[in-house]
């Protein structure tokens, strides 16, 4: 039984259908990513599996139980931790405060301070940050306050991580450390991934499997070198052969 089912995954908005009979499994410890062009669906994917939205039809089963329709606290007690593409810590908070929080909503239900603080040390460590209480957000740069965010989803306790555009805003660099670090944590802690991006080059080098979406629906299944052999991907992130030749 894979960890995460999806079928048929529909969302609309109005007469706008954003993601349109979306389908896809992924295995538990695999790292799977779902990759698109900006406005091809992929959050608003990522949005109805973690309960921000309410899926207008289809199915998300985790571990076989039906999370569809679930609320974005239920998801997250369930097992299902996620980044945000645009940070918002709680500046008034220390990271190890900002984790603890996290971690107090988390998978497992209600859990104590030490505990709570044990988690979010953990996570904090796990993503290359301080847990010194005295650490806060201020100075933090663009791959700070991403693994912040990814901190914070992992002292949720999740068996699967959703990571939304981890690499937006970071330099080469910092890219090839943040898809190194998700790696690390999966081989690491055994936890199931599905990185949602944009940028192909850097994902494709970590994830075992692609799916690719083009205006809400699935264009392509298969390995990241299937991926980049792909002639409808290529035309999705590059346009078509003709426009490439000019």
């Amino acid at each position: 039984m894979p960890l995460l089912q999806v079928e048929g995954l529909t969302k609309r908005f109005g007469g706008f259908t954003a993601v349109d009979q979306v389908s896809f499994t992924v295995a538990q410890g695999e790292i799977l990513g779902l990759l698109g062009p900006n406005g091809s669906g992929k959050s608003t994917t990522f949005n109805c599996i973690a309960g921000m939205l309410r899926p207008s039809a289809g199915s998300v089963r985790l571990a076989g139980e039906e999370i569809a329709g679930s609320s974005a606290d239920e998801t997250c007690r369930r097992g299902i931790g996620r980044t945000f593409q645009i940070p918002r810590p709680f500046r008034g908070l220390s990271l190890l405060e900002n984790a603890m929080l996290a971690a107090h909503y988390g998978a497992g239900g209600h859990i104590d301070r030490a505990e709570a603080e044990r988690r979010a040390r953990d996570a904090l460590r796990l993503a290359q940050l301080p847990d010194d209480p005295g650490a806060t957000t201020h100075g933090l740069g663009a791959a700070g306050l991403k693994k912040l965010e990814l901190a914070r989803a992992l002292a949720t306790g999740p068996k699967l991580l959703l990571a939304d555009e981890s690499l937006g805003g970071l330099d080469a660099a910092e890219m090839r450390q943040a898809a190194e670090m998700l790696k690390r944590i999966r081989d690491e802690r055994g936890i199931t991934i599905v990185w949602v991006e944009h940028i192909m080059g850097v994902l494709l080098s970590v994830v075992d499997r692609v799916v690719v979406l083009d205006h809400g629906a699935v264009i392509f299944r298969g390995t990241p070198g299937e991926a980049q052999e792909d002639a409808r991907v290529a035309e999705v992130y590059l346009g078509p052969p003709e426009a490439r030749a000019a």
